[in-house]
Formats: structure tokens, sequence, C-alpha cells
């Protein structure tokens, strides 16, 4: 009789096991419930969507790079002249400062010269002798001066060197689509071209131009 005694509250407490397990899972899920965020495709947290897209950057900074240029493009020769006159006043009146010199937008028209690699001398009236005028027309188009060209991207709109970089490449892809893609950069020389388009300042006596757009006579 004592025997069976103790052993009943035994068989209640194993009893009880299955409900206190049930009742710790129930708990679990709802505290995993409770920390975990749903996110959507595209939304703002979605990583892939926060993902920094240099041909994103690209397609969409150009545009409006190329109507900055355009808007501003000063004639070669008449910023020739304002450069030889006074290059601090020159450079505040129609450049964008930064890098290893200032960007100027310009716009010229001429006839092209001899060129190698897709950069061709362009001879243009009006243009001071010493000065040679080149202009970049792919297949590579190098440089930030494009990127750098409206004082509108810096560095600290990226998260390192490297986007910063590869936002100025993306740039640089778009001109090949949008302005050059239609243009035979190997039968230039002897003809005439309308140029607009950005220069850095290094050598005052050598400017290549970075192309926003280019039309062939």
């Amino acid at each position: 009789m004592t025997l069976q005694a103790e052993r009943a509250p035994r068989g209640k407490s194993a009893s009880r096991a299955p409900l206190i397990g049930a009742v710790l899972v129930v708990a679990l899920v709802a505290a995993m419930a409770y920390d975990t965020r749903i996110v959507t495709i595209g939304s703002e947290h979605d990583i892939q969507a926060e993902a920094f897209s240099p041909a994103t950057f690209g397609a969409k900074a150009f545009p409006e790079i190329r109507a900055s240029v355009e808007q501003r493009a000063v004639d070669a020769s008449q910023l020739a002249g304002e450069l030889a006159a006074d290059k601090a006043a020159a450079t505040e009146k129609h450049g964008v400062s930064g890098g290893t010199g200032p960007v100027f937008p310009v716009t010229f028209t001429g006839t092209v010269g001899e060129g190698r690699s897709g950069i061709y001398k362009i001879d243009v009236p009006g243009m001071p002798a010493e000065t040679t005028v080149r202009v970049q027309t792919g297949p590579a188009v190098n440089g930030t001066d494009l990127r750098d060209a409206t004082g509108e991207i810096s560095f600290g709109q990226f998260k390192n060197q490297i986007e910063y970089q590869n936002a100025g490449a993306a740039i640089n892809d778009e001109v090949k689509k949008e302005v050059l893609a239609g243009i035979d950069n190997t039968a230039l020389t002897g003809k005439t071209v309308f140029v607009t388009g950005v220069f850095r300042l290094v050598n005052p006596k050598s400017w290549l131009v970075t192309p926003v757009g280019i039309s062939v006579q």
C-alpha cells in the first residue's frame, strides 16, 4: 500500500512533461515570429536593393550630367582666351573644382586629324596654335571627368573608393552606348565634327575631351 502511494505522484509528474514541452515550443515559435522581419523584395530593407549597382547609377546619372554640360558649355576658343587671360577667374566662372584639376564644359566644331586608340586630334578654328584638342571616341573611354563635371557627385555618397571609381566607369559606359555607339571611329580623319563635352585642365596646352554629344559631317 505504501509503495503504490509513493508511485502515484511520479505518474502525475510524468503526465505533465508533454504539456510543458508543448508550452515551451509555442513560446519559442512566438518569440521567433516576434523577432522575424518580413522583407519585401525591392523595399528599403531588402539587402539586394541596398547593394550598389554601377549600371543603374550610370544610367540615371548620365542624362543629368549631359544636360548640365550642354547648358554650361563654353565655346572652345573663348574658353582658351579666358584661361590665358586669367586662369583663376575662368575656373571660377566655368569650371568645377575637384580631383587633379578643374573640369570644364566645352563645345566646338573642328576637323578631325590623326588618331590613335580612338583618341583623335581636332583642328579647332580660333584655338591657340600651342593648344592641342583631342577627343575620346572609344572603344575605351577613360577618366572620371564626367563623374566630376557637375560637382553633384562626391565620394561621401559612396561606401568606399571602389564604388566611387565604379560610378565613374559606369557613366563612361553610358557615353559609349548613348553617344559613341553610332560613330565609326575608324574613318574620322578629315571629317568635320561638332563636339560638346568636358575636359580636366591638367596641362593648359593639352585638352582631352570626353564627349556628351558628337556629330560627324
